[in-house]
């Protein structure tokens, strides 16, 4: 899987389809980095370094250094001696100078894969991927960085970190760390990144790759909802079933920056890592430095394989826990029910309504801590209102236990509100610049969580909390962005290592919750899907995917989620009508196609809704379970994207071993005087002859429904009817014949 070659000096690294190869160069030993596509029989690529023609390597032509630094497709480029595209690593010595190149000084191979101190991670065994670490120094500085590097043996990717070391004297100033590069020639690529806002995250953006520096990127503490820790490049004709594709993503949860620049010569440096503003890292003689992982994925048969690849890893090497491969319980979380106006009777009434329909578990959300009556108070207060949770916690879960159902909680951890005890005791806990009025968003600040008796403070009351009643499920939100970054505890010189340190302390708080409550099914949150990201989801297998739960608005944001992340991670529940965000009606049946997609769950108040539409519920809730473990476990596929083509929305899931489908058609706006909409399927087994069905909908012959061959589906493809109104939903399923198991068509 990974190879070197001695005598060219040649690193090699294997998956399944794929290979990447790193050259080292000269008598300085540059590493460069040779080539990352289709997978080659050999590895004698080493002419594409193109260090035999001008300006040479300096050995031959030092007069042209520069010239070199600036042309040479650095595997971790560093800046100020004369590499004038965008630099991975930049250092500030003591002395003030900046500059810094690295030379090549050992390797080792090894299999499988270590974790990365304090971070999130992909995983594999022995058997599954094998890791490179390429050790890299600059004498001068006194620097040592350790480029790593692994490739998997059962998936086509290849995961990137790097850990910086100060090997010398003196401390020095890490001021950017990107954990990945990819330097390449320009073949005319588009790039696909993902945008958006509270309420419609990760809307998918595509544009031509132009000169100079394009990018995305987030400094707001988080990876956020306007931005996503994703670039792809693709190649100008590349579509959903072939052409090529470079995707990086970033395993980690707050500023980031990810961009691709077209140089002078028509050269491409593809880029990834924590973002440079206000990153200062102070590196003492002895101390390391560890940047998180990006993922990285190629593939030249268009964008459904690499989001094959993306789900996956994921849900091989990187979720984990009680709920990671299992069918998560059917929820109805009560904040649109009643925001903050509930008791103890009101979350039971809901609860009795919900438990006779099928629905497995209540949850409590923001309202029953402190003195919390509105948002603007008592965050940080941690402790059950027992005038509102009449007879104490214990007591509401028992009796929602007794209805058969399973608890659940609502925290958001690192926030304070001014107006709370924990406040009034500990101002300087919250983050601020000292002289300078706070920045107050949802009427909130942040908590300082670089420091240690802040984490263990806020973790102790939470967990007193969770072993007070039989708890089952935590949603931990986090509803606003950093601002204002200062630390009453870090000394002036390490005041730029605020932003990743509170990212750290949320990983490892998170980290003791689910090593503590190993039962506990714990479900991200961030303002709505403010950080979805593989950060997140190495500790919690679902993140709520955003606060907008309108079936339309979703159609975009989950296709967005989607291109990256399994079906199963996405946060999605019914909610109420005329929906809470935007006002739209739409057909409850509608709303349930549409969260099938995801975890499923309810945001309503069932006791409160039209007759139809809670007799409704049970079918919804057998739908759920008929069909969640191929929605979770099977290949999804982009069918049609309402976003591009504004009338109507389609997108399929299919088993494993190719035995089943499941094919999710939305029409959101109807049209008048037209034909049925033809639609071509994917993934099915071409050989086999497949039985529709059309849930809700009678068979169109008396000796069943209609049987087509998938390689007729796929090719042919299957004709929807339009349906009469707008945002409609339709569920059909496909399910191979039994005669057909050896895969012969009669």
């Amino acid at each position: 899987m990974i190879t070197y070659y001695e005598n060219e000096r040649l690193f090699k690294l294997d998956t399944p389809n794929t290979s990447y190869l790193i050259g080292i160069v000269d008598e300085e030993n540059f590493v460069g980095h040779i080539y990352y596509g289709k997978r080659l029989l050999d590895a004698e690529a080493s002419y594409l370094l193109r260090t035999q023609e001008l300006p040479y390597v300096p050995s031959k032509n030092n007069r042209e250094r520069g010239a070199f630094y600036d042309t040479f497709p650095f595997e971790y480029p560093t800046g100020g001696v004369g590499d004038y595209r965008e630099s991975c690593l930049s250092i500030r010595t003591e002395s003030g100078h900046a500059g810094s190149m690295l030379s090549y000084v050992s390797h080792e191979i090894m299999a499988g894969k270590p974790g990365l101190a304090g971070l999130p991670a992909t995983f594999g065994s022995d058997k599954e991927c094998e890791t490179l670490k390429l050790v890299c120094e600059d004498v001068y500085v006194g620097m040592q960085v350790e480029l790593l590097y692994t490739a998997f043996s059962d998936v086509d990717v290849i995961t990137r970190s790097v850990r910086v070391v100060n090997k010398g004297k003196e401390p020095f100033y890490l001021t950017k760390v990107y954990s990945a590069c990819l330097d390449m020639d320009n073949r005319d690529y588009d790039m696909i990144t993902l945008h958006g806002s509270w309420a419609r995250e990760r809307h998918i953006q595509r544009k031509p790759l132009g000169y100079g520096i394009q990018r995305t990127s987030s400094f707001r503490g988080e990876s956020s909802h306007q931005e996503h820790p994703f670039l792809a490049l693709v190649d100008r004709h590349t579509t959903q079933e072939q052409g090529e594709v470079y995707a990086m993503n970033f395993v980690y949860s707050g500023n980031f920056c990810a961009q691709a620049e077209v140089s002078q010569f028509d050269f491409v440096r593809m880029s990834m890592g924590i973002h440079q503003e206000n990153f200062c890292w102070k590196l003492s003689p002895g101390e390391d430095f560890q940047a998180p992982e990006v993922v990285m994925v190629y593939t030249d048969q268009g964008l459904d394989a690499m989001t094959g690849t993306f789900h996956s890893l994921y849900r091989k090497h990187l979720l984990q826990g009680k709920y990671k491969d299992k069918k998560r319980p059917i929820l109805i979380n009560n904040w649109e029910a009643t925001y903050f106006d509930f008791d103890t009777k009101k979350l039971l009434a809901i609860a009795r309504e919900a438990s006779a329909l099928g629905i497995e578990m209540l949850v409590m959300d923001d309202g029953w801590f402190g003195n919390r009556s509105f948002d603007g108070c008592a965050l940080g207060d941690w402790f059950v209102n027992e005038e509102k949770i009449d007879g104490g916690l214990a007591h509401l879960v028992e009796e929602v236990n007794k209805l058969g159902m399973k608890f659940g909680i609502w925290f958001e951890p690192e926030m304070i509100s001014p107006d709370s005890a924990l406040y009034r005791e500990h101002p300087d806990w919250a983050i601020a610049i000292p002289g300078r009025p706070g920045t107050q968003s949802r009427q909130q600040y942040v908590l300082d969580l670089s420091r240690k008796e802040v984490v263990d403070c806020i973790y102790g009351m939470m967990s007193a909390v969770l072993r007070s009643a039989n708890i089952e499920y935590v949603k931990w939100d986090m509803n606003r962005q950093l601002t204002d970054i200062g630390s009453a505890a870090l000394p002036p010189d390490r005041q730029g290592e605020l932003y990743h340190r509170y990212v750290i302390a949320v990983y490892e708080m998170q980290n003791r919750l689910i090593h503590d409550f190993p039962d506990l099914l714990l479900e991200n949150c961030s303002g709505g899907g403010a950080r979805f990201d593989p950060g997140m989801l190495y500790y919690s297998p679902q993140i709520w995917c955003s606060d907008d739960a309108d079936a339309v608005e979703r159609l975009a944001i989950q296709e967005g989620t989607a291109l990256l992340y399994p079906l199963s991670t996405m946060g999605a529940h019914v909610s109420d009508c005329p929906n809470h965000i935007v006002g739209r009606v739409t057909p409850f049946h509608t709303r349930a196609a549409v969260a099938l997609a995801g975890t499923f769950g309810y945001e309503l108040d069932v006791t409160k809704i039209a007759r139809e539409e809670r007799e409704e519920i049970p079918r919804q809730v057998a739908l759920y379970h008929k069909y969640n473990d191929l929605v979770r476990e099977g290949a999804y596929y982009r069918i049609a994207s309402y976003s591009q083509n504004h009338h109507y929305d389609c997108w399929q899931v299919v088993s494993e071993d190719k035995r089943e489908s499941l094919v999710t058609f939305v029409q959101v706006m109807t049209r008048a005087n037209h034909k049925s909409r033809r639609i071509l399927l994917k993934g099915l087994d071409e050989k086999r002859r497949y039985r529709i069905y059309v849930e809700g909908q009678k068979p169109e012959r008396e000796d069943g429904e209609l049987v087509y061959s998938g390689d007729t589906l796929m090719k042919a493809g299957i004709l929807v009817p339009d349906m009469l109104g707008d945002f409609q939903a339709k569920l059909i399923h496909l399910v191979a014949e039994e005669s057909e198991k050896k895969g012969q068509v009669e």
